[in-house]
């Protein structure tokens, strides 16, 4: 156990942060148990202990990140196992998965909920004593109360029913004692989460001048954290509650309407077109003039739609990026997508599936090229004769490829692409379809101009609705107006595909549509199997999710694929066994 002496200083912060990250997340600090009373006295004297708490949680949240990935994919229809796949991971593509599989083991997800509980219950005696302010109780209370939602969010999409935990207990065997502790079913489950985190008393960001706003070794801290109003979001969204799913997206969508520069109002979260003359955007896009030669892809790590995951934490990550944690060489917890991902410097382990494969080469981009992009070219590459996934590896195999070691990587956690897509999903629901196919397509300024053109666009490209569908994306010159919306591509935009879909198409349509973009956009960031699973249960048709199972097993040549589809044709066979 090591002490740290706190001065009123950012510097000292920093220093705790930095030691926090690198004591193998604060093992020590992290597990201590409710009954050591003089240990959390020592702990919890100020704002920079309470600092310390906050991100010593973070380091323990960080350790799911591996199983996050696996879980959301390996269990969809886009990630599949290689030649050096372990049984357990063939067990959790196969859906037969065995009690001491550590995939699907629950008790890490109950570690950083204990820990949660921890905190939360000491920041309480901190405020009683006076320890801090309202105000700082109210941000870091908040911070760590969404984390411990999002946990149980996992969870439930997982397991389904489970236990709902929120005081420490005595050790986290605890959680297996049913009578103590009764499950709640996934409903259940989701009212609670949706009741305690709409109660949070801070729903914003930390606030710039905050001591856990600061610089540590090239990071800004800002975008560690989770964005409470992005959870509460998709935690409506899984409830059915259309409307309030889709003002809290939107609220995180108007970011930049807040204030700043014009590059913040018009660029944040907002989905940018392309630069077709500098290339500096996360657009796909060719070299100018000549679309036709597919060999002038823009494909850097610093230009272009790859570079929404190669990038340094610059000007233009931050209008992409909500919340990313980092792996870092001299930081624990170990970067493990290296392992996971690359032919080169790890084991290989998973790839993208043939029907991943099949969906982006089904898609045709605005130059009539007969592939998406983000397929073969950025989120996967044949490397040596293999398809590996791409997203986690730009960062390490950059500077490995100069012969320096190097484990640098992203856990990619929320994006403004995810953001607009589940946006669309919800105002879809809510009977705004218009609204969302502009959303998946190519915008509102497109979709809502009419043709021809006229040079006064004073009553065009907006949607003229309340809030939260209220979008201005009018750009004329006569008059002049410049809508916050304007720069805004849509997602099929941003990607230079073709468009799919209709204005006036029925909501399923439309819905398929989105939750297909999911997949071209979002695939092996941790989404596609509680989207699968949202809007199979959504629409009480097992089908929709075991369908795409069977086509991914099928198309490998899996003589199992009939017996799982008929398997996930029962619900109750999609949660993982509640066991360690």
């Amino acid at each position: 156990m090591i002490t740290i002496s706190t001065k009123t200083k950012k510097s000292t912060v920093l220093w705790v942060l930095a030691l926090v990250f690198s004591l193998s997340s604060c093992s020590d600090y992290l597990d201590v148990q409710p009954e050591d009373k003089l240990v959390e006295e020592q702990m919890y004297r100020n704002i920079y202990d309470a600092d310390a708490a906050v991100i010593g949680v973070y380091g323990k949240f960080m350790a799911l990140a591996e199983k996050n990935v696996i879980l959301n994919e390996m269990r969809a229809d886009l990630m599949t196992t290689t030649r050096n796949s372990s049984p357990f991971l063939k067990e959790i593509s196969e859906h037969n998965v065995s009690p001491n599989n550590p995939y699907a083991n629950p008790k890490d997800f109950y570690v950083v909920i204990q820990n949660c509980n921890n905190v939360l219950k000491n920041f309480d005696i901190m405020l009683e004593k006076k320890r801090f302010t309202q105000e700082q109780y109210d941000q870091r209370y908040s911070d760590i109360g969404a984390i411990r939602s999002w946990v149980y969010l996992q969870l439930g999409i997982h397991y389904g029913s489970v236990p709902y935990i929120t005081e420490p207990i005595e050790t986290i065997e605890d959680v297996k004692n049913i009578s103590k502790y009764p499950k709640l079913s996934f409903n259940q489950l989701l009212d609670q989460l949706v009741l305690f985190t709409e109660n949070l008393p801070y729903k914003d960001l930390y606030a710039a001048g905050s001591s856990m706003v600061i610089n540590i070794d090239g990071y800004n801290t800002a975008k560690f954290f989770i964005n409470k109003e992005c959870l509460l979001g998709d935690l409506q969204l899984w409830k059915g509650n259309y409307m309030e799913a889709a003002a809290h997206y939107k609220n995180v969508m108007e970011t930049g309407t807040k204030g700043g520069a014009d590059t913040e109002l018009y660029n944040t979260y907002r989905v940018k077109f392309a630069e077709v003359t500098t290339h500096d955007d996360l657009a796909v896009g060719y070299l100018r003039y000549s679309e036709q030669d597919a060999t002038t892809l823009i494909n850097s790590n610093t230009q272009g739609w790859r570079s929404i995951f190669a990038r340094d934490r610059d000007a233009l990550w931050n209008t992409e990026w909500i919340w990313s944690l980092p792996f870092e060489n001299n930081f624990a917890p170990k970067n493990p997508f290296i392992t996971l991902f690359s032919n080169k410097n790890g084991d290989y382990l998973v790839k993208p599936s043939q029907s991943a494969i099949d969906l982006w080469n089904s898609q045709i981009q605005n130059n009539n090229i007969p592939y998406d992009a983000r397929g073969p070219k950025f989120t996967y590459n044949i490397v040596n004769g293999d398809p590996v996934i791409m997203k986690y590896l730009y960062s390490s195999e950059a500077v490995a490829s100069t012969g320096i070691a190097n484990t640098k990587g992203q856990w990619f956690l929320y994006r403004a692409a995810k953001l607009h897509l589940r946006y669309a999903e919800a105002s879809n629901r809510d009977n705004q379809q218009k609204v969302a196919y502009a959303i998946l397509n190519y915008g509102i300024n497109d979709t809502f101009t009419i043709s021809p053109e006229p040079t006064d666009v004073t009553n065009i490209q907006q949607t003229k609705l309340p809030f939260p569908y209220d979008f201005d994306a009018r750009m004329g010159d006569y008059p002049f107006f410049r809508g916050n919306w304007h720069r805004g591509a849509g997602i099929r935009g941003r990607a230079y595909t073709k468009a799919v879909g209709a204005v006036g198409d029925d909501m399923i349509t439309t819905e398929n549509h989105i939750i297909e973009e999911d997949a071209l956009e979002l695939a092996y960031e941790g989404n596609r199997w509680e989207d699968l699973v949202r809007v199979a249960l959504r629409r009480n048709d097992p089908s929709f999710l075991a369908d795409k199972i069977y086509d991914k097993l099928s198309k490998e040549g899996n003589g199992k694929a009939s017996e799982v589809r008929s398997k996930l044709m029962n619900v109750n066979n999609w949660y993982l066994p509640f066991t360690w």
